[in-house]
């Protein structure tokens, strides 16, 4: 069985008072709300935190575009899409 913690936070009247309506309107509970909140951020910050490792994997590795060749594939994409989508 999954371990559980108590995490306590002070919140503002308006947030509580948006998460007291969606709980009554989903018949869910005030906790059951936050921990789906604070694991859905927890989860967000685990994936921004690999993207940002990957990044830095691949500066290591030596896997990088030079900005000025990022610029002219940016500008030969939107001449690309002007030309094909005129005003």
């Amino acid at each position: 069985m999954t371990k559980h913690s108590v995490i306590s936070a002070r919140i503002d009247a308006e947030t509580l008072d948006m998460v007291d309506k969606i709980v009554a309107e989903q018949g869910r509970s005030r906790a059951w709300f936050v921990a789906q909140a604070v694991r859905h951020a927890a989860e967000q910050e685990a994936r921004f935190a690999a993207f940002i490792q990957e990044g830095r994997d691949d500066i290591a590795a030596g896997r990088t575009v030079d900005h000025a060749d990022v610029l002219k594939m940016m500008d030969d994409m939107i001449a690309g899409h002007e030309a094909r989508c005129p005003e």
